[in-house]
């Protein structure tokens, strides 16, 4: 990510580039860095879990194979919670996509008292700890609701991944502001006097050239996400990291520890990766010049 200072009618405020080679492995305004795997990411992670069952299994008197095998064993189960975090993660980018652009577009709206109060809680959403987040969502939002002598139960994972949106969509907020100051202000002439209204400029003109400037952040904030979604095992939501401490306490075998966690590791780089390559090559073909 490379941020320059575009002097327009958005008083020079950082604006989004995507990064080319030898660009930024981080962007400024979300404050997230990129997630930049490579295929040796993904053999160093094997080669320590290798490592890991090995010395566990030389420290308690097992094999490495029998270890393995556990592990095996266990693994439909940890699937099972893996694609609950699949899904937390889903979820959560798409609530918090389709309001944090509405909320990216108010940044830039031209009557100040929309511009501040939507800047005021994007950077009230993006700077709080995302687990403290979480935490106030699973705590305010109650159990259980009555509407009409129904009762509807909420459970945990809803609620933690309503907890999550919330800083997407304050990532996702600054992803379209950044996305759409970067658009140089001719653009914006050019559509005036053409007699496009300002609706028309954003939706016909703007938009559609900064989709592309806005795609590869929006995707590594999904992998960011889709990590984040660990952080349900501390408010009680039986996913992945959940699942394997319950295998680990049914199992009573302490060799069973490093190795059951490294290999939760594995299966989020076995996902995250490609979406990390290709975000990679995204941002390198789309590159601008600033």
């Amino acid at each position: 990510m490379h941020v320059t200072k575009n002097e327009n009618a958005w008083g020079g405020h950082p604006v989004l580039h995507p990064i080319g080679r030898g660009g930024r492995l981080f962007c400024r305004f979300t404050g997230i860095p990129y997630v930049n795997l490579t295929w040796w990411h993904g053999a160093i992670i094997v080669a320590t879990l290798l490592m890991m069952a090995s010395g566990a299994a030389a420290q308690y008197g097992n094999t490495t194979e029998n270890i393995l095998t556990t592990i095996i064993k266990w693994t439909p189960l940890m699937l099972e919670g893996f694609k609950m975090n699949l899904l937390m993660s889903v979820v959560a980018m798409s609530v918090g996509t389709m309001i944090g652009v509405v909320l990216g577009l108010c940044q830039v709206s031209l009557i100040p008292q929309v511009r501040t109060s939507s800047w005021l809680l994007t950077q009230l959403l993006r700077n709080s700890p995302w687990l403290v987040t979480l935490f106030y969502v699973m705590y305010i939002i109650p159990f259980e609701f009555h509407i009409g002598g129904v009762l509807i139960i909420l459970p945990d994972w809803i609620k933690a991944t309503f907890g999550l949106s919330l800083p997407v969509l304050a990532n996702v907020s600054e992803i379209v502001r950044g996305g759409v100051q970067s658009i140089p202000e001719t653009q914006w002439e050019s559509a005036r006097s053409l007699a496009f209204s300002r609706v028309q400029t954003l939706w016909m003109i703007i938009i559609p050239q900064c989709m592309k400037r806005m795609l590869p952040p929006w995707m590594n904030l999904y992998a960011i996400v889709t990590m984040a979604t660990v952080l349900g095992n501390i408010v009680g939501v039986s996913e992945a990291l959940t699942i394997t401490r319950d295998i680990l306490a049914a199992e009573g075998r302490n060799e069973l520890l490093l190795p059951m966690y490294g290999y939760v590791l594995f299966l989020f780089f076995i996902y995250i990766y490609p979406i990390s390559r290709v975000t990679v090559r995204l941002e390198r073909k789309w590159a601008v010049d600033t």
